[in-house]
């Protein structure tokens, strides 16, 4: 039924709606906007919160463990005193100990137990009764005695309740000492005992204006396993901030929450609320009142689109009536066959106006020859059905032209009775010319169109398959059958690279290997199954991918069966050029569909394997390979981590007089500080770093820090006449060794390069004769390291005249017990003398070697039984405290 409500009330409802709506969704926007920002405040208060607070237990948790490692240290000192003074009374015990134990530590008083037994006490007074306990003896302190013996380590237990009143830690130091034969031994404990309230107090625990209240877990080390020995169990319920406190054998946890307690609701929530709602009011009132001018805008534009419609309307009536004023309109009358043309048929057909009369035969004799008879039966067709006439065809024009007319009409009856037909004709011979040349021009464009698109299959082919030998190329292998369109899937990959492919290339040209590259492709194809897929992925690479179930045995059998093949000699313009390959194998996991990237890099990883097991062989990828391959990976990301951050230092080897025991120089030695796995040796990473190309950068950063610590020596007066630095062969090659040298700054003759004994096999090389000899005008020694064990001769050391050569310590090693290693040790010193060579024995383990070394005219010892590889600041200590003459 029609709308009978007033125009106005409908016109009213459909400019409110969208308003209406426009200002729901701002307000229903404002409002999650609100709730959103109360959350986000909340949040952040509460982080902001506990930020402070974790800021607070930092500086807590920092003093805390501070002042124990600091008491630790300093008994950890006395401990030293009574290894090298085992003999210790308590006169000297007791004034050792006063300088630890005061105002400057917490420490409450020492105790020595010689096997186990206190006899040594720090102060005396009060703590008499100590005097004598055996520790073997005494039930509640025997285990913790002997988990400290047992582990070489500290163990602090606590906190205890003393007899003395308080409480107190107690931290149990076992002292081993050198025995006779070389072996440690041991002389018994330290103990220390902490005061409790001095260390919270100093700490910072007690004091009455810090903010946080907080609680320890974990007595006697035990972390976060223990129990609350200081605080309230319920902080550990509050949600609270947590650290650890980082102990020699162990850790404590420690909690803290603010005082008052996590408050729930943040300080300015009514100010967020308010400036929300503002903020809301400033967006809903504009886009009410923009929603409602759009509606206006809105109801404008429909009614300009119907006034736009009625004109396109008249528009249409006129263009007709343009159109239809070219156009000849005729009539027939059914009845009489009366035909009746206008002007402008007459001009269509070229008939004279002078003509009173036209009939059909006059019509059909202007017709085109040829479609005269169809014409004929489409118009008695039309006049038979009464329906309506269309047609289109040729007439001859009295000049011999042809001219295209398109006629249409229908059949009408008159009032009166009388049937009619009436229609319209018009030239369109443009038109079919147009169509004519368009129709050609579309067939020429579809030959043209069928021979680019064979051009771009022959490209798109030539694009995915290599040119040489016709096999498909890697983009083929990424996008067909690796990307999954080819509509297979791959079951295992076999990776291929021909060995010493490159030697015959260079040396009999780019045709030869194009030969063997040919050759191989045949070999491959005519290797594998039906349906298997062989590529040319590189210069020398090829892959074959499997796309049906296949086993391991049947992998290593093609795999095989294409390394004997590859074997056999390839007759090559009257020559045999022979060439193997090398081949990694993976196997897709049934479990891991579209797999196949990871294939090809699995495969990779296998080839590599099976190049440096000695080529000519083939691997399979394993995941023992995968996990070895992601940690040496992990390993060179230290390594090249490692050296931006500065954590390779040098561990320092004193070298002594064999005479006098004096120190004549230190080996500079490779150290990796490893934020995680600690101090690391050269056999942890040197291979690696090798491979990385990087043992250049670690020869240097260590030589610029022997050479910075050697400033450090002199300033504290310890001299130390000749600091030894590894030099990596890969550096003596570089031309660019000895200008890399400038900056650096160092006394002539007190620096020396050690090198391996296996450089001297090249010492024809220009470059490395050339380093050495401006290494020496520059005034660094050279020392020739692990001799012995490599090829030199008497004519290279003649020749590059080091300074010094260092004996291996696989030969210094049996000279204790063998007579003939030690006439051949003694030959060697013997050579180097009489070269005017000075020798240092290396790995001089006990003092029985380092006296056969002396006897034999060994110049320098190094090795563990004088001193191990150690800091700067522990040799600088060392050097002071001339430990190893009383060890000698």
């Amino acid at each position: 039924m029609p709308d009978k409500s007033p125009p106005s009330f409908n016109r009213g409802l459909f400019l409110l709606r969208p308003s209406v709506l426009a200002a729901g969704i701002a307000l229903v926007v404002t409002v999650a906007t609100g709730i959103f920002a109360e959350h986000q405040n909340r949040l952040v208060h509460h982080q902001s919160a506990r930020a402070q607070v974790s800021e607070q237990l930092g500086l807590v948790r920092a003093k805390l463990e501070g002042n124990i490692t600091s008491n630790i240290q300093l008994v950890r000192g006395l401990v030293s005193v009574i290894g090298t003074q085992p003999d210790m009374d308590q006169a000297q015990f007791s004034r050792i100990a006063a300088g630890i134990v005061g105002k400057h530590s917490q420490l409450r008083n020492i105790a020595g137990a010689p096997d186990l037994v206190i006899s040594l006490m720090y102060p005396f007074k009060g703590n008499e009764k100590a005097i004598g306990l055996d520790y073997r003896q005494n039930e509640k302190q025997r285990d913790t005695a002997l988990q400290a013996i047992y582990s070489r380590e500290l163990v602090l237990a606590g906190p205890v309740n003393l007899l003395q009143g308080g409480q107190g830690f107690i931290g149990r130091f076992p002292v081993f000492i050198d025995g006779a034969g070389g072996e440690s031994r041991l002389w018994g404990l330290v103990s220390a005992v902490v005061d409790v309230e001095r260390l919270y107090e100093e700490s910072g625990l007690l004091s009455p204006d810090l903010p946080i209240s907080i609680a320890i877990v974990g007595d006697s080390s035990t972390g976060k396993d223990g129990e609350v020995f200081f605080g309230s169990e319920t902080i550990l319920d509050a949600d609270p901030v947590v650290s650890q406190v980082s102990l020699p054998n162990g850790s404590w946890k420690i909690a803290a929450i603010p005082d008052a307690g996590w408050a729930e609701t943040p300080p300015n929530t009514w100010q967020i609320r308010l400036l929300i709602l503002t903020g809301g009011l400033l967006v809903i009132l504009p886009i009410s009142i923009a929603g409602h001018l759009y509606d206006q805008r809105r109801a404008y534009i429909q009614e300009l689109n119907r006034r736009q419609g009625e004109m396109e309307r008249l528009s249409q009536r006129l263009e007709l009536a343009l159109s239809t004023s070219k156009i000849g309109i005729w009539e027939l009358n059914l009845d009489t066959s009366e035909l009746t043309w206008d002007r402008r048929m007459r001009e269509l057909y070229g008939v004279p106006e002078s003509t009173d009369q036209v009939s059909m035969e006059s019509w059909l004799s202007a017709l085109h020859p040829d479609d005269r008879i169809k014409v004929k039966e489409e118009f008695d067709q039309a006049i038979s059905t009464d329906g309506l006439y269309n047609s289109e065809f040729r007439l001859l024009t009295r000049e011999g032209n042809i001219r295209w007319i398109r006629a249409s009409g229908a059949v009408n009856q008159k009032l009166s009775g009388e049937r009619y037909i009436v229609g319209v004709n018009w030239d369109v011979s443009a038109d079919i010319e147009l169509k004519t040349h368009l129709l050609a021009a579309k067939q020429n464009a579809e030959l043209r169109n069928s021979e680019l698109e064979q051009a771009r299959a022959l490209m798109e082919r030539n694009s995915l398959h290599d040119s040489l030998t016709g096999l498909p190329n890697r983009r083929f292998l990424d996008e067909q059958l690796l990307g999954g369109r080819a509509g297979k899937t791959v079951t295992a990959l076999l990776h291929i690279d021909l060995d010493r492919f490159k030697q015959i290339n260079d040396t009999m040209g780019h045709a030869a290997g194009d030969a063997m590259l040919s050759h191989a492709a045949s070999v491959l194809t005519s290797s594998v199954r039906t349906g298997d897929f062989v590529a040319r992925i590189g210069g020398d690479e090829f892959v074959i991918a499997t796309t049906t179930e296949v086993g391991e045995e049947q992998l290593a059998s093609l795999a095989n069966r294409v390394v004997v093949k590859m074997r056999e000699p390839v007759a090559y313009e009257g020559h045999e050029c022979r060439f193997g390959v090398s081949i990694g194998i993976a196997m897709a996991d049934p479990k891991e569909p579209d797999c196949g990237r990871r294939l090809l890099v699995d495969a990779d990883i296998a080839l590599y394997r099976a190049k440096s097991n000695g080529r000519n062989r083939f691997e399979f990828f394993t995941s023992s390979l995968k996990a070895e391959i992601i940690r040496n990976k992990s390993i060179a990301d230290d390594i090249l981590n490692g050296l931006e951050r500065a954590e390779f230092i040098p561990y320092f080897q004193p070298q002594f007089d064999a005479r006098t025991l004096d120190i004549v120089g230190v080996e500079a030695l490779a150290r990796w500080q490893h934020p995680s796995e600690g101090v690391l040796a050269p056999d942890a990473f040197l291979k690696i770093a090798d491979e990385l190309n990087v043992v250049p950068l670690i020869d240097r950063a260590i030589l610029e820090q022997t050479l910075w610590q050697s400033t450090r020596w002199k300033a504290a007066g310890i001299s130390i006449p000749k600091m030894s630095v590894n030099v990596s062969s890969g550096r003596l090659y570089d031309a660019d060794l000895i200008e890399s040298l400038n900056g650096l700054t160092f006394d002539p003759g007190t620096l020396s390069f050690e090198l391996l004994e296996s450089i001297f096999l090249d010492s024809n090389n220009e470059t490395i004769v050339a380093n050495i000899a401006e290494l020496k005008a520059r005034g660094i020694d050279i020392e020739i390291d692990d001799f012995g064990t490599g090829f030199a001769s008497i004519i290279s050391l003649i020749q590059v005249k080091p300074a010094r050569l260092k004996i291996d310590r696989q030969l210094i090693s049996p000279i204790v017990d063998t007579d003939g290693q030690r006439n051949l040790v003694a030959s060697i010193i013997d050579i180097g003398q009489s070269l005017g060579i000075g020798v240092i024995a290396e790995g001089v383990e006990t003092m029985d070697h380092a006296a056969i070394l002396r006897d034999l005219g060994c110049d320098t010892l190094q090795g563990y039984a004088l001193a191990r590889p150690m800091t700067s600041d522990h040799l600088m200590d060392f050097v002071r405290a001339q430990s190893w003459r009383k060890v000698a």
